[in-house]
């Protein structure tokens, strides 16, 4: 027996080595309908904490909801330092959300590894926003808080004891069978001992989506002229060649409420120096204090990685990483010291003067050009730490300077992650596919970033204005001209409409920035896919078998992917048209849904087939849905600036709306200096309609001028 018990304890230690260790998750409901579990040992840094921008009040004020699924079936188990994380999946559900996907809107069977990355042309979650969070089509949310690289299986593969296996099928013999059997679980690995695990009630989708939001503080809040029209410029253009371009816009009419200055107004890129080159920029002070006189902003572009020549570069040396981006050092912006030095020098060249924003460029990848997973950081976090939290970081602090000066502002990024959606910044990349770009914007809304499907150079008129009408309805409408030197007006055949749809954008200022507002203050995403509104279908297609496609196209199209239409805001459905097209189908969600333009009844809740002609963006407005719109300006409207409004009622349904105020351009909102405007439409005994709006409050913003009402639907 002496002989026998050590050989017995050799043997079960030698196999419990290699078996995985499952751990009970400690759940603790942390606001209403969110819940935050805990398992093992998680990493000491992780996206919240590099996000650092805390939850917002709204949390508290929501409705208590149930746990949404079943605690026992969420699973987490160790081996070898790594997690191995499972949850459930029901047959009729799928899932959405993974990050900032450009091709599928569908994530259930797919296999990820969600890595910072520029995107490479394929969904598989190498992209500019990684997030781990994921919402199903059952009305609930998960959120893995790592900053490591995760590998997702997302109903992808089954395991051998599966409580609800596949029915085993004979490829032989059935017609039925299939490739990807059914799975019942997502399940991840995480390289880490421990992870902290979030968990979102509905009981919707949307509902899940907005406490995730609210979770990150709520969705951003811009100015006002961000939501205007915005020229990126060659990217070496000289300060009058600046002015020259502005007031081209003005004398022709065109609205502008930003320019972007490409590398040329560093005195180095590639790396940088973040200071002006006097040859460009004789004065950079003046010219921005001459540009904002004439109502434009002006946005820099720039990357975080230091040249030699920077007179920051002994300074912030022993902050950075062991290796080079271009030749430039790494600031390990993890750290207090390297934040300091780098973001001392941009508040007093450029944020002090009067400069009303930031593009932040390449802190996506590709692997190449950034720092590689060997690199070490001065902080101890490892170099894939900093990779997934570095768009991150670097929306925070740079968002902090405009903070500390009480004036709002509104950039690009190329990478951000869980935790960013509170900062001001859009997200862009290199690829210029006008489809991906539209399945981009409907992935950004479940992701909890923003996504702009800029227009560049144009081969045709055609493509041009299609492109054009697609940046007005996002988050950001933009030329990103820095490298051909487009105008709007370039392809004078279409300059009459491009024209046209720019002055639409600056009508629906009102609108746009109300939506944005309940992005902030409820957490609603203002542009999202189409499963997330009422009445749209998002069943598994494979699941659904009882329904007779040929009577009922309606059934099909809402159970396939839909990654070509959108909504924008509470009630607006855009079904863009790409070069080439000169008809489209559209899906309309169950109820009546009325054309943008002209307020007639377009269906019911059943698919549609369009040719609007080149002029339009065939836009759709749900029964009783009331868009306030204000002139057509040429730039957004300044603090205090009353504006007259024209508020469109559609359908024949009672409506409503909140109209949002605030000046529009500090942060004073946060002391409560904002408010909301009750918009009603009802239906009069004499079977007229009727349109209202509260009155103003006393000691708040209001900047609602003459108000006019145009009823749509005839």
């Amino acid at each position: 027996m002496h002989i026998i018990r050590p050989l017995l304890l050799i043997l079960f230690f030698g196999v419990a080595s290699t078996c995985l260790f499952a751990q009970t998750i400690q759940w603790q409901e942390i606001y209403p309908g969110v819940w935050k579990g805990l398992v093992g040992k998680p990493d000491d840094y992780d996206l919240l904490k590099a996000a650092d921008t805390g939850p917002s009040v709204a949390l508290n004020k929501l409705a208590k909801a149930d746990f949404p699924l079943n605690k026992a079936d969420i699973t987490a188990q160790f081996d070898h330092g790594k997690t191995y994380l499972r949850l459930p999946l029901q047959a009729n559900e799928q899932l959405f959300g993974f990050g900032l996907n450009f091709q599928t809107v569908h994530q259930r069977g797919k296999i990820l590894h969600l890595h910072t990355d520029h995107y490479g042309k394929s969904d598989n979650g190498r992209t500019h926003a990684p997030v781990p969070f994921y919402v199903s089509s059952l009305g609930y949310g998960v959120f893995v808080n790592s900053a490591k690289y995760i590998d997702v299986y997302a109903g992808s593969n089954v395991r051998k004891d599966s409580k609800n296996p596949p029915k085993v099928m004979d490829r032989n013999t059935d017609k039925n069978w299939d490739a990807h059997p059914y799975s019942d679980a997502v399940e991840m690995l995480i390289p880490a001992e421990g992870i902290e695990i979030y968990v979102f009630a509905g009981p919707k989708p949307l509902n899940a989506i907005q406490r995730f939001n609210l979770l990150s503080g709520g969705g951003c809040l811009p100015p006002r002229w961000g939501l205007g029209f915005t020229q990126r410029v060659h990217r070496l253009y000289t300060s009058e060649q600046v002015k020259q371009e502005a007031k081209a816009f003005e004398e022709k009419g065109f609205p502008l409420d930003f320019i972007g200055l490409e590398p040329g107004w560093q005195s180095k890129s590639y790396p940088c120096t973040f200071e002006w080159d006097k040859s460009r920029f004789p004065d950079p002070a003046g010219f921005v204090k001459q540009m904002d006189a004439m109502g434009v902003k002006i946005n820099l572009w720039t990357n975080p990685y230091v040249s030699p020549d920077a007179g920051i570069y002994k300074k912030i040396l022993p902050y950075t990483g062991s290796h080079t981006v271009w030749n430039g050092v790494v600031p390990d912006l993890s750290m207090p010291e390297a934040r300091k030095i780098l973001f001392d020098q941009f508040e007093k060249e450029h944020v002090k003067i009067g400069v009303g924003g930031y593009k932040i460029d390449e802190v996506d990848g590709f692997d190449s050009y950034l720092w590689p997973d060997v690199a070490t950081f001065p902080s101890g976090h490892t170099s894939e730490q900093i990779r997934q939290t570095y768009g991150l970081l670097v929306q925070k602090h740079s968002y902090e300077m405009f903070r500390r000066n009480n004036s709002r502002t509104y950039g690009l990024v190329r990478a951000s992650n869980a935790g960013g959606a509170s900062f001001p910044y859009v997200i862009y990349n290199d690829n210029y596919s006008h489809e991906d770009f539209i399945t981009a914007l409907i992935n950004s809304g479940y992701a909890g970033v923003l996504w702009t499907p800029e227009v560049r150079a144009s081969k045709t008129a055609e493509e041009w204005l299609r492109r054009f009408q697609t940046v007005c309805f996002s988050p950001m409408a933009m030329i990103n001209a820095w490298s051909s030197g487009m105008q709007p007006w370039t392809f004078p055949e279409v300059a009459p409409q491009i024209k046209a749809i720019a002055e639409l954008r600056m009508q629906m200022m009102p609108y746009w920035y109300s939506e944005f507002a309940k992005y902030h203050y409820e957490g609603t995403p203002p542009f999202r896919g189409m499963s997330l509104e009422e009445g749209f279908g998002n069943a598994v297609k494979k699941e659904v078998t009882s329904v007779n496609h040929q009577e009922n196209p309606y059934e099909e199209a809402v159970t396939r992917e839909v990654k070509d239409q959108y909504m924008a805001g509470e009630y607006l459905l855009v079904a863009p048209l790409f070069t080439g097209q000169t008809s489209r189908k559209v899906v309309l969600p169950k109820g009546k849904w009325y054309d943008f333009y002209t307020g007639k009844l377009a269906g019911d809740g059943e698919v549609i087939t369009v040719s609007p002609g080149l002029d339009i963006i065939p836009v759709f407005v749900k029964d009783g849905g009331i868009i306030p719109m204000m002139p057509p300006m040429l730039h957004a409207p300044k603090a205090g600036q009353k504006v007259n409004l024209e508020i469109r009622h559609y359908g024949t349904s009672n409506g409503s709306y909140k109209l949002y105020d605030d000046d529009g351009t500090t942060f004073d909102y946060e002391k409560g200096n904002f408010a909301w405007r009750e918009i009603k439409v009802e239906r009069q005994k004499n079977g007229a309609l009727q349109g209202s709006i509260s009155k103003e409050e006393t000691g708040k913003p209001n900047t609602v001028g003459t108000v006019t009402w145009r009823y749509m639907t005839k």
